[in-house]
């Protein structure tokens, strides 16, 4: 069996060199000779799976300044050091200066092999302890941001875990308000660019005319009002993640521009025709079926496949009926921190009822229904279709004046939320004197609290 990992012998001598990777090529090892600590550095790296050994007394970079520098790159990494004959008391404070073990010269071949085995076998262990800790770590944070506990959301954490760290570009799919964006910004905070930028970009919020000039920007004076140069979302990006939201919304002529961006990884602002080198994660999202839109001639297939190369399928909330009470009482809680109110006791007809509701809006409808409970005002399920369960009255007649008062005092809540409680502010703006709206709180029994 082949040993996993890497050897790096640095000595001056050329005999040495050339002695020693004899001996380790005959055993199966990987091995690199270097002359000198300079020569070698550069190819040392915090997360490499080997181990150096190195002569203490060499020209220029002594072995104890090799330690020492190899050290600062990464701690762990394991390092033997040779010694000639006098030179234990040296080694001895390589020992203390971190190094895994010293050998005099000329080493035993035999001896030799099963200390670098040893060495191997260590920072083999200690790589693997590290990846562990920090898939914990990832799976822990994940917890705290993607909730619940049904099978679906389980496997949805597994996914962006196994995902988050691997450098390719995510489709993201789901129905309107699952959390496509949630899905996203954890991948790009528990992935190795998280120290980048995240940059959403809604492609349906922006006009089409616009679009190319928010994705690549632009320079000045590319088209009438362009005063100054502008940098575009994929500049803003570098280093990070670009998330695209609505992605089936982008005109086919920006499609054509963006497949391009991705596969070369250069772009061009608008009004120039200098290319840019760009280091950026794509997370596309999107509410429908990106091969439906294809057929349709909607969506170009070349770029349908370009971010096909990875996919996350976020769930409906009705797929996972278990989750939504815990999530109710998550929201409720932050609801009652935002608005300084007390979290309400749900009752078993308010419980059966919101088990039972299909949830069109998902997540971001039951978030709002927390907001309500909250706040006191009435229950607004607007995925109902019974009388019976809705707001409107069991008769299904609605009273006028109940539509008009229930619709004045969200007005009034709202306000007061916007304006922390403060009524003279919130008569100003809602354009009415601060007596009548004291008179409209009393009614209503509203608190600026």
């Amino acid at each position: 069996m082949t040993p996993i990992g890497e050897i790096f012998l640095v000595d001056d001598e050329t005999e040495i060199r050339q002695a020693c990777q004899q001996t380790f090529e005959l055993e199966g090892y990987a091995i690199k000779t270097f002359s000198s600590g300079e020569e070698v550095l550069p190819h040392i790296t915090p997360d490499w799976l080997g181990v150096v050994i190195s002569d203490v007394k060499m020209p220029g970079m002594d072995g104890l300044t090799l330690l020492n520098r190899i050290r600062s790159i990464a701690p762990d990494l394991p390092v033997v050091i040779l010694t000639g004959h006098g030179d234990v008391p040296m080694a001895l404070d390589a020992i203390r200066s971190g190094a895994y073990d010293f050998l005099e010269k000329p080493a035993p071949p035999e001896y030799l092999i099963e200390v670098a085995k040893r060495a191997l076998e260590a920072r083999r262990l200690c790589l693997e302890n590290r990846n562990l800790k920090q898939r914990l770590a990832v799976d822990f944070d994940l917890e705290s941001r993607i909730l619940g506990s049904s099978a679906e959301i389980k496997q949805l954490r597994q996914t962006v875990s196994s995902l988050a760290s691997i450098d390719v570009d995510v489709l993201v799919l789901g129905e309107t308000g699952v959390g496509k964006e949630l899905t996203a910004r954890s991948l790009h905070d528990c992935g190795n660019r998280q120290n980048g930028k995240f940059v959403p970009l809604n492609c349906c919020a922006i006009p089409g005319s616009l679009v190319e000039s928010e994705l690549f920007g632009h320079e000045r004076g590319a088209f009438t009002n362009a005063s100054s140069r502008r940098i575009g979302k994929i500049e803003l990006a570098q280093g990070g993640t670009l998330f695209l939201d609505e992605v089936e919304s982008m005109p086919l002529d920006i499609q054509v521009k963006l497949l391009r961006a991705l596969q070369e990884r250069v772009i061009e602002r608008v009004g120039s025709n200098q290319l840019i080198p760009v280091d950026f994660r794509v997370v596309a999202a999107s509410k429908i079926d990106l091969r439906e839109a294809v057929s349709n001639g909607t969506f170009r297939e070349d770029l349908f496949f370009r971010l096909n190369v990875a996919r996350i399928n976020v769930p409906p909330l009705r797929d996972r009926a278990e989750d939504v009470m815990p999530l109710l009482h998550y929201f409720m809680g932050v609801m009652a921190d935002r608005f300084n109110r007390p979290a309400p006791d749900v009752a078993p007809e308010v419980n059966n009822r919101l088990q039972q509701y299909p949830w069109p809006g998902n997540v971001r409808e039951l978030r709002n229904v927390a907001q309500q409970l909250v706040l006191g005002l009435p229950l607004d399920l607007s995925g109902e279709n019974d009388a019976g369960s809705s707001d409107v009255p069991a008769s299904g007649v609605a009273v006028l004046d109940e539509l008009v008062e229930r619709y004045e005092k969200q007005l009034i809540v709202d306000a007061l939320v916007r304006n922390d409680g403060r009524v003279e502010k919130t008569a100003v703006e809602l354009g009415i004197p601060r007596k009548r709206l004291y008179l409209r709180m009393r009614k209503y029994d509203l608190r600026k609290e």
